[in-house]
């Protein structure tokens, strides 16, 4: 079996990780996998070194990007056609949206017989206008015709996209829960302490982070109103911020006109993530949208508790806030109060009892024979 897996560009997050892993993972099982990739776009961060460390090559069509643009993407799909006569796959995999828009079309031209697409999450909700939100709203339901099966990695992703969107009925879905290497944040006590030494800061200090790209669907001026309020009732409280993007300048701005500037440290973008949530005692994610929240896997792989915002696939991850504390998007309040609840000790023993079950549903391996049994029963 061959499978050429598309996606647009490998920025920071899930899918990224996501695409590279499954190529080396299917491979290794015996699945010869093609890995096709864009370029970042400006501003991005960029993870393409993930094939390095992965052992995975591709085939690069830099215009294969997330921007549309017309008469580009019209050469970007003869490129795509032209790949996949060579390769002649058995199944396409497509993942995000503009990667998922033209490389299902082009499949169906060149004759592939079997089309896969994931969301990884969707853009109806905290990214556009109505306008342009109705507009990908109805080729997204075009694109559902044309393909043979769609995953989605929770079920309530799913009962978005079939009950409240439309995209396809909910019996064209399967739910594949994502995979990732957590091997690292497994033995993330090895480097515990250096976070803190690099800081300044001793183990008194309770180290609340947030993880993730600065852009509006994150919300970070949410988390940062939540961040004020704990603050204020708190002194012995620090703010990690791990990421950056394209509103960084904004959240500075936030930061220091709520006198938070000196309680809060922007770390930028790392590789050793295993390294920070070591030391971190919470980790929050404040988004309005979210399709699996990489950074909140992670944390709990490491055993760190969470506090996130109820949005798309965090309350599966977080088994209906069995496994962290929840709060309504925007709302700063009950965020302060659901990463107070996580600071608690309850939480932290909670962390620790769940991580080892949290390491098993993630696992790569798992992801592997899953998408395995998938194409196999499509084909």
């Amino acid at each position: 079996m061959k499978v050429v897996r598309i996606i647009d560009r490998l920025n920071v997050g899930g899918p990224a990780i996501h695409a590279a892993l499954l190529t080396r993972g299917l491979a290794e099982r015996g699945i010869e996998s093609v890995l096709v990739t864009g370029e970042i776009e400006p501003g991005e961060a960029d993870m393409s070194y993930l094939l390095d460390e992965y052992g995975v090559e591709r085939v690069l069509i830099p215009s294969l990007g997330r921007e549309l643009r017309p008469l580009r993407d019209l050469a970007t799909a003869w490129q795509l056609w032209r790949v996949l006569r060579r390769e002649r796959p058995d199944v396409v995999h497509t993942h995000k949206a503009k990667a998922g828009a033209l490389g299902r079309v082009v499949a169906l031209l060149a004759g592939v017989p079997v089309r896969v697409h994931t969301y990884h999450g969707h853009v109806f909700h905290g990214y556009f206008g109505p306008g342009k939100t109705r507009l990908f709203l109805a080729i997204e339901r075009l694109l559902a015709r044309l393909t043979t099966r769609l995953v989605a990695p929770a079920p309530a992703l799913v009962d978005e996209l079939a009950n409240h969107y439309r995209v396809a009925p909910a019996a064209q879905f399967d739910v594949v829960p994502l995979g990732f290497d957590l091997e690292p944040f497994a033995r993330c006590e090895e480097q515990r302490g250096q976070l803190r030494a690099q800081l300044g800061v001793d183990a008194t200090v309770k180290l609340v982070a947030i993880v993730g790209r600065m852009v509006p669907v994150k919300d970070h001026a949410t988390f940062i109103a939540a961040a004020a309020l704990l603050a204020a009732r708190r002194a012995d409280v620090q703010f990690l911020f791990i990421g950056g993007g394209e509103l960084e300048a904004e959240v500075r701005a936030d930061l220091e006109r709520r006198g938070l500037s000196s309680r809060a440290h922007l770390l930028g973008w790392s590789k050793g993530l295993a390294r920070i949530y070591a030391d971190v005692d919470v980790v929050a994610l404040s988004s309005r949208n979210e399709g699996t929240p990489v950074a909140l896997i992670e944390a709990m792989a490491a055993g760190v508790p969470v506090a996130a915002t109820e949005v798309g696939g965090v309350s599966n991850v977080l088994a209906g806030g069995t496994r962290g504390e929840l709060a309504p998007a925007g709302d700063a309040s009950a965020l302060a109060a659901a990463v107070e609840r996580a600071l608690l000790p309850a939480a932290r023993s909670r962390a620790a009892s769940i991580r080892s079950a949290v390491i098993e549903e993630y696992d790569v391996a798992r992801l592997c024979r899953d998408l395995e049994r998938l194409y196999v029963r499509l084909t």
